[in-house]
Formats: structure tokens, sequence, C-alpha cells
């Protein structure tokens, strides 16, 4: 059950986080604040932008403001699947024989930032199917468990841009939230123009919570009360995109859950233990 000071807690925790990333992000007001309602609410984010932006900032910024431990994957055309989730490797035990050991890949972080990640082949995005939806890794038959928080952060190039494929609509259903960072206004330009000539702002970020504070956030942010008609609501708005002709896919049913675990977060952020049609609807884009 959330108390009240549970979401007096919270609040604090997350004005305190928006004060720090905003040392270092400069505007993007409604992507930061939908990037840190997707990892309240357990989920992975698709940062979608041109490069240049400040979509890989984002990410360390949040890595540095959380406290998790942090591994980039660059997506270039010649990675492998192995270079995501490790492979095994022949060692000699202490008698000398020879035997296999799994050497654990950059996967297995906490925090992942995987880098224009439609820039890579289909068979290396494959390989974050199953880390993104059941928090495991299988190499050569054997499942290995990931880290607890396990978030992916991933950024893509826009549709278009050279040596860029689209995702397929598989990966697109493990992402909790899909945001896209546009240009910032003049007043931020100016802004970034001025601070980024002297020092690195991310020097100035300081942790704010820790691996163990943003499993409690989330564990708390779940049982954020959701009443039957909220259900009903959120349930019809899902059912008119299978339904809709201008819309080419409709929302799976894990997509349905992951709008329901996306309004009880956006709900906690408000300071609210129970959820209300406004929180769906301001999710659901």
């Amino acid at each position: 059950m959330v108390t009240e000071k549970d979401i007096e807690q919270f609040g604090a925790q997350c004005a305190n986080i928006f004060e720090q990333v905003s040392r270092d992000v400069i505007g993007q007001k409604d992507v930061v604040e939908g990037t840190i309602i997707a990892m309240i609410a357990g989920g992975n984010v698709l940062l979608e932008g041109v490069p240049g932006v400040g979509k890989t900032r984002l990410v360390r910024s949040l890595g540095r403001v959380f406290d998790l431990p942090f591994a980039r994957i660059q997506f270039t055309p010649d990675l492998m699947p192995a270079d995501v989730t490790g492979t095994n490797i022949i060692v000699k035990d202490s008698t000398g024989n020879s035997m296999f050991q799994f050497q654990p890949g950059p996967i297995f972080s906490k925090i992942i930032l995987a880098d224009e990640i439609n820039r890579t082949s289909s068979k290396t995005q494959s390989a974050l199917l199953e880390a993104m939806e059941e928090r495991r890794v299988t190499v050569d038959g054997v499942s290995h468990k990931l880290p607890e928080p396990f978030i992916v952060l991933a950024t893509q190039n826009t549709a278009g841009s050279a040596g860029t494929q689209m995702l397929p609509s598989s990966q697109l259903d493990r992402f909790i939230i899909r945001t896209s960072m546009g240009y910032p206004d003049l007043k931020s330009q100016i802004e970034i123009m001025k601070d980024r000539h002297h020092e690195n702002p991310l020097d100035k970020i300081s942790p704010v919570t820790d691996k163990k504070t943003l499993n409690e956030l989330i564990k708390e942010a779940q049982n954020v009360f959701v009443a039957d008609a909220v259900y009903a609501y959120a349930s019809e708005l899902v059912e008119e995109t299978r339904h809709n002709a201008y819309i080419q896919l409709g929302i799976s049913p894990r997509g349905a859950l992951a709008l329901c675990r996306a309004a009880k977060a956006f709900a906690f952020l408000e300071g609210r233990d129970y959820v209300i049609p406004d929180d769906v609807l301001a999710v659901f884009p």
C-alpha cells in the first residue's frame, strides 16, 4: 500500500532528479519527464531524433543521477549478437583441463545505452528481445539472469538517415515509451552555446538515488490503485487502435500492460496513490 509519506518522499526525490538532470540537459522537459516515468515504471525507452540533439547526454545524465552501473553499446553494422550478450570461452581449470566459461557481455549492467540501435543488423537487434522482455539472456541453451533494475535506454536516428533500418514491431513493442528529441528552442540553444565551452556539465550532477531506492520506487509505483472504470477506459483506448483504419498496427496486450504501468508511474509523479483517466490520457500517445 502506498502511503502519503511515500508520495511526499517520492515528490522530493523527483524534484531533485529533475534539478540534477537540468544541469546537463537544457530544455527537453517533456522528454526528460517521459523517460523518468518509464524508468519508475520499470520499462525501456526509445529516444528518437537527429544526431547531436542530446539523446546520449540525457542517458548519461540519468545514469549519474540514479547512480547505477552504466554500459554503452554502440550499434554498428558489424556488431554481432555475442558482442552484446556475451559468449562462452575456453579456460583452464586448476587441474589444467579445458572448460567453457561464460564471459558476460555489456548487456549485464543496470542501465544500457543502446546507441543508434537502428544502425545494426536485425540479427543483432534480436539479441535484445529476450533481455528487454524477460530480463535474461540465453547463450548456448543456458539462461543467465540480468541484474535488477535492468533498463534499456535506446537512441535511434530518424527514419531514412544514412545507414539506418526500421526496428521491427516486435522490438518496438518492448519499449514502454517512444519519444522524440527535437531541436532546442532559441533560448535553450543560446544557453547550450554559452555553457559548453568552459566545463563538462555532467561533472555538476550529483547522485540522487541508488539501486535499492529505484527498486523501491518501481515497487511502490506498481502498488498505485487503479479502479475498474479506469481499466475499462484504458481498454477502450487500446481497442480503438486495433480497429482504426489510420493506425497501421494496434496496441498489443503487452502494450496495454505497459500503458497501465506508465499511468501508475505518472500518477505517482503527480503525488497521487490512485490513477485517474487523465493519467492514462497523458501517457497514451
